[in-house]
């Protein structure tokens, strides 16, 4: 490690203090940040336990003789190499008591080794000890290529010390990428001696997200991976796409509920136009959509007692809607002007940006696994990781979890329409409409992977877009733009909600059973191979 990390980094897991959304390391963006955290750090705070030597606020696994523990020598966060001359372990303080993980472990490639025998307490302690570690050093890690890439970190909440480390004296891409793999084969080594299988589910969410930093990095140097497999190894998962003839049957089919003249594209653009949100009414359809995406999550999971969020209308962007989660409970929720809204837009972003998506998947994750079990890699979150097929992949089911069979029509018909001065109509073909137009999103992705592959230039990849989407020109070049900007990310939406669906929907549950399936998802170290593992 360089001069740079040889100072002790304390690992207070205050996550209250507010450090930063998806830009976190922009100047601008890190100036609102101080601000913020300035405004934390006047607060009085509640005495923390003393740290361990690994410096983590990690819950502790039970408690070994004194003897048993002055056999394990001390870990340095900085080299996570064995530090000699160590005669005692430093227990953290512990955090609340959190239920057993419920989801099934995963299997297959992504699958953990069973233990090989009876577990040793001194090794099992050596073995947390080292995730603890590793989980540190991974912070550190993925704060230094958020350096190196504008919009990386898509959140950090954790000690202000880390992000002042990483800034001050990030390591070149090189070293980092080496850096990684020495972490994948610390937990390598020590995932056998783990027999809390809640910690097991920990060790393969790091090392999955760990293996996604590599590959970011090595894009970040040049390297090009084909569409498949680069999404397979930034978000867990090999697409399976299907060829664009396979859609035009959904074509057809949407052809019959808007016919008339000219390109199929044209009509459906012109007829969707009509359900446009005024720019004046904005600001009050999507609080009105937000409050009742809230209202309903609300009644089935509990949310933190000051959670808030700010609502912001913005232009220049690639995406529709964005979250930035701040820590303490709180994100800024960005909505994009640069093209009209249309009303499908309020309860959809209503629940994807809020609840119970990103939001409400942000504060769980802090509230249960950072406070809860002061696990410190769970207060950043690197954008390219296997973490955002699960966080879009929720929030696009969200939608349909929140609003079933006719409450979305009806809640649109009734409250949004009144508000955005939009005259219901007298049929079903608008809900029709964009029901049949979902089933269109995988060709997204089936163009993305050809225009990335090289198999088609730009021009292609828009005009297809326009057809196999039903997008007007503009449109079609936002949606090109964000898969110039994001890559294999585009997986994430249809077939990141189609495993949460399966997941959860497995077995035809009721709805009670269907919420509290969403809550596991939300409150464990959940990766895409926990969703498929019977």
């Amino acid at each position: 490690m360089m001069a740079g990390w040889r100072k002790t980094i304390a690992l207070s897991l205050t996550a209250s203090i507010a450090l930063s959304g998806c830009y976190a390391l922009d100047p601008e963006m890190k100036r609102s940040v101080e601000q913020r955290k300035a405004q934390q750090l006047g607060r009085p705070s509640a005495p923390r336990p003393a740290a361990p030597s690994v410096e983590s606020d990690a819950a502790p696994p039970p408690p070994l003789t004194t003897k048993a523990a002055k056999n394990i020598p001390a870990i340095d966060v900085r080299r996570l190499e064995v530090v000699s001359g160590a005669t005692e372990l430093p227990v953290p303080g512990a955090a609340p008591a959190l239920p057993p993980p419920t989801l099934p472990a995963p299997t297959g490639e992504a699958a953990w080794p069973a233990p090989a025998g009876p577990a040793d307490p001194a090794a099992a302690m050596f073995a947390t000890q080292t995730v603890n570690a590793v989980a540190t050093a991974y912070v550190l890690l993925s704060l230094e290529i958020g350096t190196h890439e504008k919009g990386y970190i898509d959140a950090y909440y954790g000690p202000p010390s880390l992000l002042d480390a990483a800034t001050a004296s990030p390591r070149d891409k090189a070293a980092l990428i080496a850096a990684t793999r020495q972490l994948i084969a610390k937990l390598d080594g020590i995932t056998p001696d783990l027999s809390d299988p809640i910690e097991r589910r920990r060790t393969a969410f790091l090392r999955a997200q760990l293996r996604a930093a590599e590959t970011r990095l090595m894009m970040m140097e040049g390297t090009r991976f084909p569409f498949a497999e680069e999404a397979e190894r930034l978000f867990g998962v090999r697409p399976e796409l299907k060829p664009l003839a396979s859609y035009d049957a959904q074509l057809a089919a949407i052809d019959a509920l808007v016919p008339g003249p000219g390109e199929l594209a044209t009509r459906v653009e012109a007829y969707l136009d009509r359900f446009t949100i005024p720019k004046e009414r904005l600001q009050k359809v999507f609080d009105a959509a937000i409050a009742r995406c809230r209202g309903r999550t609300a009644t089935h999971v509990a949310m933190p007692k000051d959670e808030s969020f700010d609502l912001q209308f913005v232009t220049g962007k690639s995406w529709s809607g964005y979250n930035f989660y701040q820590g303490g409970y709180h994100s800024i929720i960005q909505v994009n002007t640069d093209l009209p809204i249309r009303l499908s837009r309020a309860l959809d972003l209503g629940c994807h940006e809020g609840y119970p998506g990103h939001h409400l998947l942000n504060m769980k994750l802090e509230e249960q696994l950072v406070k809860g079990r002061g696990w410190a890699e769970f207060s950043v979150y690197p954008l390219y990781s296997p973490q955002s097929l699960i966080a879009e992949g929720t929030a696009n089911y969200g939608i349909d979890l929140a609003f079933p069979d006719r409450t979305r029509p009806d809640t649109e018909r009734d409250v949004l329409m009144p508000l955005a001065e939009i005259v219901p109509p007298t049929d079903d073909r608008y809900w029709q409409l964009n029901d049949a137009m979902k089933a269109l999103q995988g060709a997204r992705l089936t163009i993305a992977q050809q225009y990335l592959d090289g198999a088609i230039d730009r021009p292609t990849a828009v005009a297809l877009t326009q057809k196999y989407l039903l997008f007007s020109p503009q449109r079609a070049e936002q949606s090109v733009a964000f898969t110039d900007q994001y890559r294999s990310y585009v997986i994430n939406y249809g077939i990141g909600e189609d495993m949460v669906r399966g997941f959860i929907e497995r077995g035809n549950p009721d709805r009670d059973e269907i919420w509290r399936r969403m809550a596991l998802i939300l409150g464990e170290p959940t990766l895409p191979a926990d969703l498929l593992a019977p």
